[in-house]
């Protein structure tokens, strides 16, 4: 399982974390700035504030320094915060805390998240629907992406979401059947189009679905 890392935004009003948001779903960053990113970044919002999910530190610092750009742009004051998850204590601790794994361990952790990343760079990109699942402990998460890739489906995890690209909504809807079948645990699944118009979108933004477009299933 790789690491989880974890950008706190707190924004002043709740509106600004819409703004911020939209502002992140819409980004197109320059190649460059998408090479030190390196790969996907899930946002979900709670009010004001904003959380940014990735696999690495490296990519949380990026990803914290293209949130407080893109505030400071708009005027908005944002503070930020980057923690990391610790699966002894089980809650988004500071990175200076002490992990529970060995060098050994965490090398490993890191060549899977490496060959994961590789895997999903592979798949083309430009699929215009997306299978998102949710579930509800980092675990079953986890096991359901070694499953689906032991099932040699491209598919992105962040944290408690799974990201499948669908060439259709038909075939999203097929590849819902089949997490059901591979899920450890019940899943809550929706089917969407792919997040705005980019052929590879850094900044996947949950919560931010066009009403009557996105599609529910095994509610």
């Amino acid at each position: 399982m790789s690491d989880e890392w974890r950008v706190e935004v707190h924004l002043q009003d709740e509106g600004h974390g819409l703004t911020l948001g939209d502002r992140l779903r819409s980004l197109d960053l320059d190649d460059e700035a998408r090479k030190r990113l390196g790969e996907r970044v899930i946002v979900t919002r709670d009010g004001s504030r904003m959380f940014l999910y990735t696999g690495s530190e490296q990519t949380a610092s990026e990803a914290e320094r293209v949130a407080k750009d893109l505030a400071a742009e708009d005027g908005l004051d944002a503070k930020t915060k980057i923690t990391r998850w610790h699966p002894d204590e089980e809650e988004w601790l500071d990175p200076s805390a002490p992990m529970p794994q060995s060098e050994a361990q965490r090398a490993a952790e890191h060549r899977e998240h490496e060959a994961h990343e590789e895997r999903e760079a592979a798949a083309t990109g430009r699929d215009e629907w997306e299978l998102r699942v949710d579930l509800d402990s980092l675990g079953d998460t986890s096991d359901l992406s070694s499953r689906l890739s032991d099932a040699g489906i491209p598919h992105h995890r962040r944290w408690k979401h799974v990201l499948i690209p669908a060439a259709t909504e038909e075939h999203a809807a097929e590849l819902a059947d089949r997490v059901r079948e591979l899920s450890p645990a019940e899943p809550e699944m929706h089917v969407e189009p792919a997040p705005g118009s980019l052929p590879h979108p850094a900044f996947v933004v949950i919560g931010g679905r066009t009403p009557g477009i996105a599609r529910d299933l095994g509610l």
